[in-house]
């Protein structure tokens, strides 16, 4: 049985599809391998975690703070995210094989759900709880977060409302875990 949805989601929906088509046909061979490696280097939160490393090795009290914060934000989101919302949408992530994004720059699909991204949630909760104890820190790692999602429609295995929603609710999370964690 089809699921009935409302117009505006279905014209929000094609939209959508015609912004990943536009970047996705757009040429862009020196962006390609950089936005390749940057998808890549984003799996597991590895960049949080370097930076998580930095900030607690050269941050002081307040850098280990910051990423204690920021892991923990992590930790939530990739909860939420991961076994809450994604089991619960039917979006497909984008198909490949109608050869849309050059060959160059795609990256192994993942097996999950596309809705929301877990990249771009998992990355803009730990700027997000990095940046409410070093604001400074915290903006360099949310233009960090929008690279990666960015990242994640370049390569072709989101659309991009995927990584805005994912992008809201990792900052929403985040603020969230930081807000209980200042009230003990």
């Amino acid at each position: 049985m089809p699921v009935l949805r409302p117009h505006w989601l279905l014209d929000v929906e094609r939209i959508d599809r015609a912004v990943y088509i536009a970047i996705a046909s757009t040429d862009t061979p020196t962006l390609d391998r950089a936005m390749s490696r940057l998808a890549r280097a984003a799996d597991y939160s590895r960049l949080s975690l370097a930076a998580s490393a930095a900030l607690a090795t050269f941050g002081g009290a307040r850098g280990r703070h910051a990423a204690g914060l920021g892991l923990a934000a992590i930790g939530a989101t990739s909860a939420v995210v991961n076994l809450a919302i994604k089991p619960l949408t039917r979006r497909h992530r984008p198909d490949l094989d109608t050869r849309e994004v050059p060959e160059a720059r795609r990256i192994p699909l993942p097996g999950s759900r596309s809705f929301p991204s877990g990249h771009a949630a998992a990355a803009f909760a730990f700027a997000t709880g990095v940046g409410g104890v070093m604001p400074r820190e915290g903006a360099a790692l949310r233009a960090l977060a929008a690279l990666v999602a960015y990242s994640r429609v370049h390569t072709g295995v989101h659309y991009p409302g995927d990584v805005v929603a994912g992008s809201l609710l990792g900052s929403t999370l985040a603020q969230l875990v930081t807000h209980t964690v200042a009230a003990r």
